[in-house]
């Protein structure tokens, strides 16, 4: 089968014959390609999300085929290097005016996502977003729907639980951004509600941060707990120097969502992972017979790579979109595939998801996991969760 190759401008049908499931019928053979324009970041601060992306749209075509409906699947990957919007908007305007595609999906950060939203209103074609986890991004476009999470949605449980489980006072430290400022708002307000108190809520900047000065302050201030969201790749830097600067050995509890502790560093993070709590929609140590199976094919097909959040995001949301192209019987307008999209409920590798048909976000399943060493190496291991969950509406 084509691989994938890492440049920024190329075209790639991934997948042609050596996929497909026999012979098509003539009728099939005569469709016109349905065309995804893939825009993720493959390079810079983070590729890894990029990455995993890629890898898990690779692997549902390899275990799905390359055809649909009658129609060929090709993936135009697109490498926007995950820090300007200026250049994400560019790309996602030549995919479609000069490119054709009938879908726009990946984006790894907000503001990436924000700038693409209007090409997609204009083009009237549909936008997975698989990653980016701002809550308002929805609303940026109609065409637009969410198959990975939102900060809000896997926050607020984390806040609940930090309440009931003896943590009366919380410093709040987030990345300077949309979704920083969503789980900011959301656990200052649940944890409140719940009776605990936010002491301090500090910003770090999103490039280039510098944890430590940050750290000096919750260590003076010292709070029962320090509540995290930085995005995934940043992880690493934080939990070492949390451990470093003696937080964890001045009684101070890290508590976070999953992005702290994504699954595919929690090889770099090791020990300085033990025992921090986190709430988040997906871990690679889910125990469904679905997920078990995924893990196990994503590191066969990845040189042992293990999956994170971000690659489910991807993998359902080419579930979605398969599943859509069957609704309409191949027929890529993009209004009929949004219709199909809308309402859409299937068993993920994560849990049971949906798509709420007036929000077009996703409605799911959060865990509350620990970390935890099994078998050699680190998990988020999952011991209470909340069903159905929906984005708050920060």
């Amino acid at each position: 089968m084509p691989e994938f190759i890492n440049t920024h401008r190329r075209h790639i049908l991934l997948g042609a014959a050596a996929l497909s499931a026999g012979v098509l019928p003539a009728i099939a053979a005569a469709a016109e390609p349905l065309k995804v324009g893939l825009i993720v970041p493959m390079s810079g601060p983070f590729a890894s999300t990029g990455r995993q992306i890629e890898a898990a749209v690779k692997l549902f075509m390899q275990q799905n085929g390359a055809t649909v409906a009658g129609r060929q699947v090709e993936i135009i990957l697109k490498d926007d290097g995950g820090v300007s919007p200026d250049v994400t908007k560019r790309l996602a305007q030549e995919l479609v005016s000069r490119d054709k595609v009938q879908v726009l999906a990946g984006f790894g950060l907000t503001p990436l996502a924000f700038a693409a939203a209007p090409v997609a209103t204009q083009a009237k074609v549909p936008m997975i977003v698989m990653a980016a986890a701002t809550s308002v991004i929805p609303q940026r476009s109609p065409y637009i729907v969410r198959t990975g999470f939102t900060l809000a949605q896997v926050t607020a449980p984390m806040a609940q639980w930090a309440a009931k489980n003896k943590m009366k006072t919380v410093v709040t430290l987030v990345s300077d951004y949309g979704p920083g400022l969503d789980a900011e708002k959301v656990f200052v307000k649940d944890f409140n509600e719940g009776g605990g108190k936010v002491v301090e809520s500090l910003r770090s900047p999103l490039r280039n941060p510098d944890y430590a000065p940050f750290l000096a302050k919750v260590k003076d201030l010292k709070p029962d707990a320090l509540f995290v969201f930085v995005p995934s790749g940043e992880g690493a830097a934080v939990l070492k120097q949390f451990t470093d600067r003696g937080l964890a050995a001045a009684g101070i509890r890290l508590i976070c969502t999953g992005d702290v502790l994504d699954d595919d560093l929690m090889a770099s993070i090791g020990p300085a992972a033990a025992g921090v709590v986190s709430s988040h929609h997906y871990s690679a140590a889910h125990p469904s017979a679905e997920n078990k199976a995924y893990v196990e094919a994503f590191g066969k097909a990845n040189k042992g790579m293990r999956p994170n959040f971000h690659s489910v995001g991807a993998y359902d949301g080419m579930h979605l979109l398969y599943e859509a192209l069957k609704q309409t019987a191949g027929d890529s307008n993009g209004d009929k595939l949004l219709a199909a999209m809308k309402g859409m409920a299937w068993t993920s590798v994560r849990g049971p998801v949906s798509i709420d048909a007036g929000t077009r976000d996703i409605v799911q399943t959060v865990y509350i996991r620990k970390a935890e060493a099994t078998g050699g190496s680190f998990f988020n291991v999952e011991f209470d969760k909340v069903e159905k969950v929906r984005d708050p509406g920060v």
